[in-house]
């Protein structure tokens, strides 16, 4: 068992990582922070290896294919993850009508229960 995160530099995605790893801590299960970019996102990559680190969480890394949604599930999927954390934006009157496409798609294909948490 495990819980899955994807690492993203925006507001969203640090709100989505603070949960996972409360998360993650509470549960007393590994964090699999899923990276679209692993080439570009080095220095991000080494910089939550650390935070985790110290969180006293252990994690792994897993190289994604630049789908962030399409990774997430995957990973859940082989992992066997217990959850799947995602950072969801402020939306419009409008836009509360409907998810972004990729929480969307998120929560319709994950293979666990996903925590939304918002910045």
């Amino acid at each position: 068992m495990s819980i899955v995160v994807g690492l993203l530099g925006t507001a969203e995605g640090q709100a989505a990582l603070t949960a996972a790893v409360t998360e993650a801590r509470e549960r007393n299960v590994p964090l699999a922070v899923v990276v679209s970019r692993p080439e570009e996102d080095r220095e991000a990559v080494e910089a939550v290896g650390a935070r985790l680190a110290d969180a006293g969480v252990s994690s792994r890394i897993v190289p994604g294919t630049g789908d962030l949604a399409e990774d997430l599930v995957r990973t859940a999927h082989g992992s066997g993850a217990e959850l799947i954390v995602i950072g969801l934006r402020r939306r419009s009157p409008v836009g509360k009508l409907i998810l972004g496409s990729g929480a969307q798609r998120i929560l319709l294909e994950a293979p666990c229960p996903v925590l939304a948490v918002k910045p």
